[in-house]
């Protein structure tokens, strides 16, 4: 990392961030140019392992390419504020964002699904309980595992 001061290399910490954030973006290898797409998602930590979820329906280029690769990269940012210095080149951007690699999978089971679907709830909504999703609901959704490899956070906050 470029600018050590930034660097945040606590684990929790960057699970922090993670969890501000609302929108993780998917790079995914297209064949002649990376394919990036912002998703919803949630996410466990169980030891030192990151493991994010998303959901999508079920057919798309998304599922295409990760069929074709399911080497992912992935970025997630937050806590933007812009500070304006007396010239243009003196001003910048406060920020907190986390950015990693990992593989990624199509879940086909039930249990898989709903572990999926309970943490992207938790994410955008830690005090409700949804309960379980019924077979017709877990048919009608794709859900993506992405098992992180290596993951880096950075910070700028004045």
């Amino acid at each position: 990392m470029r600018k050590k001061d930034r660097e945040v290399a606590d684990f929790h910490e960057m699970l922090g961030i993670l969890n501000k954030c609302s929108v993780v973006r998917l790079g995914l290898n297209a064949t002649d140019y990376p394919y990036v797409v912002p998703m919803n998602f949630g996410f466990d930590s169980p030891g030192d392992s990151i493991t994010i979820w998303f959901h999508c329906a079920p057919e798309g280029m998304k599922l295409d390419l990760i069929k074709l690769n399911p080497r992912v990269g992935f970025e997630a940012d937050c806590s933007h504020r812009l500070i304006v210095g007396e010239k243009a080149c003196k001003s910048t951007m406060e920020y907190e964002s986390v950015m990693g690699f990992g593989n990624i999978a199509i879940c086909n089971d039930s249990a898989s699904k709903v572990r999926g679907l309970q943490a992207i709830m938790r994410h955008y909504a830690p005090d409700r309980d949804f309960g379980m999703f019924s077979e017709s609901e877990l048919s009608a959704v794709c859900v993506l595992r992405l098992d992180v490899v290596n993951i880096t956070a950075k910070r700028l906050i004045k």
